[in-house]
């Protein structure tokens, strides 16, 4: 199996999640204007970057095609799909070694896009799946996330497959999270309270995905 480091660049919104100390105040990259802690993001999928936002600057971006594309803005939206088929046969052939992956359609890219968090950050996968169409056969949740700002999130444990649509300015979180507490080979006891605390917020905050929801 072929690892390779993804070109992905962790800007301000991001920076409380790595290992060096938070900015005290945060600005929208736009505008200047302090943001609080919760704020939106943008992103640039020419650059693959995130980038802080104010409300009334993410609104300009909340549009497909706004900017000529250039920008947009990360979504709010967690839907959870119960009735996937995802099994273990499927996540084999994902070929990730963890048991948490992201998977998005990157438009610089034209292709689909897996990653995992490790000690070294997002590390990509190669994607035993050929597109989203491979994906929508086992989730409708791959067909509705949106390409650059959406993600669909996998987690395996205790022999079962969770499957989530989440923002992806929150995946990039939790890979700086598990890059912070990280320790040992297995990540160590922090780490893993971590993941179970993220995971308990993203199955808070998601909602079932509903038969007539559209792409």
């Amino acid at each position: 199996m072929t690892l390779t480091q993804p070109r992905i660049e962790a800007r301000s919104g991001l920076r409380r999640f790595a290992a060096r100390p938070a900015p005290d105040v945060e600005r929208c990259g736009l505008c200047g204007t302090e943001v609080p802690g919760e704020h939106r993001h943008l992103v640039d999928p020419a650059k693959r970057s995130l980038e802080c936002a104010c409300g009334p600057c993410a609104m300009l971006f909340d549009r497909p095609g706004a900017a000529g594309g250039s920008l947009r803005a990360v979504p709010r939206r967690y839907l959870v799909d119960p009735g996937h088929t995802f099994d273990e046969g499927a996540w084999e052939r994902l070929q990730i070694p963890v048991g948490v992956a992201f998977l998005l359609q990157d438009t610089a890219l034209d292709k689909l896009v897996a990653f995992y968090p490790s000690p070294a950050g997002a590390t990509q996968s190669e994607l035993g799946v050929s597109d989203r169409a491979a994906l929508a056969a086992r989730t409708p949740l791959a067909a509705l996330a949106e390409p650059d700002v959406e993600a669909l999130l996998l987690r395996r444990a205790e022999g079962r497959i969770a499957c989530y649509l989440v923002p992806i300015d929150i995946c990039y979180e939790l890979v700086g999270r598990m890059r912070l507490h990280w320790q040992g080979f297995d990540g160590g006891a922090r780490a893993r309270a971590e993941l179970e605390a993220f995971f308990a917020t993203v199955a808070e905050r998601a909602r079932p995905v509903a038969g007539d929801e559209a792409p």
